[in-house]
């Protein structure tokens, strides 16, 4: 790990400048100094920001407002996060162990890069997140972790967060601050997708930093769920993860949230489902036809092309589970 000099901002405008001037801000480490000792981030300064806003407290609308320094582990635990969000709970649960759920910030989930090992793994020369022209390995390499949706010839890697794929389902928002001000972005725009940039993970400016996610008020009746598919059962990322969020009335689904986690290089959103799905019969043939409509576009490699049967069944089993439970 090569030297560098650390400090702690005690207020927003502290961290925001210390973004506008390049360095990097520090939440709990648990992806940061991770890449830093394996050769992949080499910041020069460190700008511990856990010291900002970590509280969780009810927003005028009904929703909450969750602080960026609030550790995954608090947020999971929360009671507001468990009665009403539970699909939320379940997801950060299901990520990592419980000693990096109590290091780990919000903001640093949102912010986390992929594992793929090809971008981990600094001996290896295609990579083009680590090192934009580089070429990727993984195509034509060792697949089975990568993306079969949203793609490129650029990057195939997956986004590892269990907690976003649940702020997906529920139309979270990041708030962001910069010098210039402050911005909310849908979390569902927030990742970017590879194209021809790979090494831009998000919609992220120079300068700006997240300082809260907000939860809008969760429908009424709405039952949710979280099942992630991994190889084996404890402190694994995900082959396939699904979060799903449903009203049923009288056997229709009157509004349906579903997203996806492993299969993309951000949490996927299933937006042509949910449309189709959306006052529609709650039935398993109209669940798997629009769940078609959402995996028709994708390009499985033969390393991964089991994830595609894999995402749909897993989709299917917890859709079903939620409207039985409805019913």
């Amino acid at each position: 790990m090569i030297p560098f000099s650390y400090s702690r901002a005690g207020t927003a405008e502290q961290a925001t400048a210390a973004a506008a001037s390049g360095h990097r801000l520090l939440g709990g480490g648990t992806n940061l100094v991770d890449l830093m000792r394996r050769g992949v981030e080499q910041p020069d300064t460190l700008v511990d920001v856990t010291g900002l806003s970590d509280d969780i407290r009810p927003t005028p609308q009904g929703g909450l407002m969750i602080g960026g320094a609030v550790r995954n582990a608090a947020l999971a635990g929360h009671p507001a996060v468990r009665r009403e969000y539970p699909v939320l709970s379940r997801a950060v649960l299901a990520g990592a162990s419980a000693q990096i759920r109590n290091m780990a910030t919000v903001a640093g989930n949102i912010m986390q890069r992929t594992r793929c090992a090809y971008f981990t793994d600094a001996a290896t020369r295609g990579c083009n997140k680590r090192s934009p022209g580089s070429g990727c390995d993984a195509q034509g390499g060792f697949s089975r972790y990568h993306a079969i949706l949203g793609g490129s010839s650029a990057c195939i890697a997956t986004h590892p967060s269990d907690m976003c794929v649940a702020l997906a389902a529920l139309d979270a928002e990041v708030h962001l601050a910069s010098a210039a001000g402050l911005r909310v972005v849908p979390l569902v725009e927030f990742h970017r997708l590879p194209g021809d940039a790979p090494h831009l993970d998000t919609v992220l400016q120079p300068g700006e930093i997240i300082t809260a996610l907000e939860l809008p008020p969760p429908p009424a009746a709405m039952r949710s769920a979280y099942r992630k598919v991994r190889d084996r059962a404890s402190y694994a990322f995900a082959l396939v993860s699904v979060a799903a969020c449903v009203t049923v009335d009288r056997g229709t689904l009157t509004d349906i949230r579903l997203a996806f986690g492993g299969i993309a290089p951000k949490p996927w959103r299933a937006l042509r489902a949910e449309e189709a799905l959306r006052g529609a019969p709650a039935t398993p043939q109209a669940i798997a036809a629009a769940l078609a409509l959402d995996f028709a576009e994708a390009k499985p490699l033969d390393g991964n092309a089991f994830k595609l049967p894999l995402a749909s069944r897993t989709a299917m089993a917890v859709l079903a589970d939620l409207i039985g439970d409805a019913a």
